[in-house]
């Protein structure tokens, strides 16, 4: 591999055959890159940070005309916190902050201004939109879908499948793009569809397969289509 003089290459720095590191990265201490990794220009990874085959880390978001949100002209670059892994087949776009220890499963996608806090997951197959902040120790499993413009908050644990929206009218054109709210130590049950602009409140949870049309109190157990309350629980439980 030849690199740029520009790359700032940290010590003992493990690089798989193939592997591109464009100028001006930033590659901290005991970093692991697996092969066939692109890394794009500019782009920060953090001491002890771990990188599986194949994947795209710092990639320029694209649009055409029919595009409602058009990416941001100027984005930071991509930063990965310290001891954070990245599974094979990633692609993370620029404008992203991955926290400390934070962990990326395979085939995962994450767009432009995102910010995902210590020490949470992001499983296997996830899709993560743009202008979404997702808080620390937050766990979303595998093949979700998380739509642009949401707020995850502390603690949340998102089940396998679990859809959100923020587009009410499905492309008219006449209507904020607002994702959904989840307040902090909510839990999402797996298959379960979150609709434009709701609130899930602190500690609530969702049942499987549920599809949730509007706020959800704090402690409560929201299930069925639409989503009724089943029960209220103390904070403890």
């Amino acid at each position: 591999m030849t690199l740029d003089p520009s790359v700032r290459w940290g010590s003992n720095v493990i690089v798989g055959q193939h592997a591109v590191i464009e100028p001006y990265a930033i590659i901290g201490d005991d970093v692991s890159i697996g092969h066939g990794v692109v890394i794009k220009e500019g782009t920060i990874v953090g001491n002890r940070v771990t990188i599986g085959d194949l994947s795209v880390l710092g990639k320029t978001p694209s649009a055409n005309k029919k595009k409602a949100v058009k990416p941001t002209a100027e984005l930071p670059v991509l930063t990965i916190g310290e001891g954070a892994k990245i599974g094979s087949g990633c692609v993370i776009y620029r404008g992203v902050t991955l926290g400390v220890d934070v962990l990326v499963g395979d085939l995962a996608g994450i767009r432009e201004q995102v910010e995902v806090g210590e020490s949470s997951i992001i499983g296997r197959n996830v899709a993560i939109e743009p202008h979404t902040v997702i808080g620390s120790f937050v766990t979303i499993q595998t093949s979700s879908y998380i739509t642009s413009n949401m707020i995850i908050e502390d603690g949340v644990f998102i089940g396998p499948c679990c859809s959100t929206s923020n587009d009410k009218y499905m492309g008219r054109g006449d209507y904020p793009h607002l994702g959904p709210v989840i307040r902090k130590g909510a839990r999402i049950g797996n298959n379960a569809t979150l609709l434009p602009g709701i609130t899930i409140g602190e500690g609530a949870m969702i049942g499987a397969g549920a599809v949730i049309t509007r706020d959800v109190p704090p402690y409560v157990t929201y299930v069925g289509n639409p989503g009724k309350p089943l029960l209220e629980r103390r904070e403890n439980e």
